[in-house]
């Protein structure tokens, strides 16, 4: 594998000894020819990482995060499983045309080693699985670096770094600029994404939170939004409360009782695979269950894109829409 030695920019910064993210650049002088490294955190694991020029990225927040941070000529190519929305409609369409479609099909060892990888990003349990045969353990005993989403952290087996999902995000894209010696751009582009999320919360409705279910499917049992995951960080700040909040989770099931019980005032349709977020509607418009439901009775959905709700920075974007439909359905 070819390393690219860090620009003599980042060199410079070898006087920190760490930054905000935890990032830490070696301060010992490099040995003739070796590459200049950074230590990063992966899940808690404190991880020497040297520039990675053949990155393959999993989904649409991973391959977001490297291109919203100047990247994309870091990345070789992504894997896009078929749930995920047309690429062409993302914010970084120009982007994806400039890197290698590799698979429509979930990660796996084989097409990362066909790839000539040399870092993998992904997140636990959606790209790394220990099923599959592809984690970040086994990509280390190959010699292929890897980056998994702090969001993610929270289902890794013993879970040791649990922060709220926008934090994730902010942490990712701070350690991706730490990896690749882009540092200031990932501070700027934190400190707008911040700042966004800060006026949302200045104008958020006032009195009580809005109760908001999350539908993401499920006919007999509903999936859901944990505590874990952005649509929980997305209701917040918009002024609504997650009615699974208090589940220590991420992707989860519930029953209908649960939903009933809760009186969710909006429900949130989260828009991805070969399920049109209108036949999602239709089936809970169409549910006795629901039918004494506020938001189903008064019709009050809202339709979150896929890429808005996982880990990746159309959260904000998410976050600024539902937040005006909420503005608008509540006053």
């Amino acid at each position: 594998m070819n390393h690219r030695p860090l620009t003599a920019a980042a060199l410079a910064l070898t006087a920190l000894a760490a930054t905000g993210c935890g990032a830490r650049v070696e301060e010992e002088p490099n040995r003739a020819g070796a590459p200049a490294t950074v230590t990063v955190p992966r899940c808690g694991e404190e991880i020497e990482y040297t520039t990675p020029e053949r990155a393959v990225v999993y989904e649409g927040g991973s391959a977001d995060k490297m291109f919203s941070l100047g990247l994309t000529d870091h990345v070789h190519g992504y894997v896009m499983p078929p749930a995920n929305p047309p690429v062409t409609e993302s914010p970084w369409a120009d982007e994806y045309a400039r890197v290698e479609f590799l698979s429509d099909d979930l990660l796996n060892r084989e097409l990362v080693v066909d790839a000539e990888a040399d870092f993998v990003v992904a997140g636990w349990n959606s790209g790394f699985s220990d099923q599959r045969g592809i984690t970040p353990e086994i990509l280390d005993g190959l010699g292929i670096q890897s980056f998994m989403h702090t969001e993610s952290c929270f289902n890794y087996p013993g879970h040791p770094e649990e922060v709220t999902p926008f934090e994730g995000l902010f942490t990712d894209l701070e350690r991706l600029g730490a990896i690749f010696g882009v540092e200031d751009r990932a501070t700027e582009l934190v400190a707008d994404y911040r700042a966004r999320v800060e006026t949302v919360e200045e104008q958020a409705p006032e009195g009580d939170p809005v109760p908001v279910f999350l539908y993401d499917s499920g006919t007999d049992q509903p999936f859901t939004a944990g505590s874990q995951v952005p649509p929980n960080d997305i209701i917040r700040f918009a002024g609504g409360r997650n009615i699974f909040a208090d589940l220590d989770e991420r992707w989860t099931q519930v029953g209908w009782e649960a939903v009933v019980e809760a009186e969710p005032e909006v429900v949130i349709i989260l828009d991805y695979g070969d399920q049109p977020a209108e036949d999602k509607i239709e089936f809970l418009t169409g549910l006795p269950a629901l039918a004494d439901v506020p938001a189903v009775a008064e019709e009050n959905f809202f339709i979150l894109d896929y890429n808005e709700g996982i880990s990746g920075p159309r959260n904000i974007d998410g976050l600024e829409k539902f937040a005006e439909y909420l503005g608008e359905h509540t006053s």
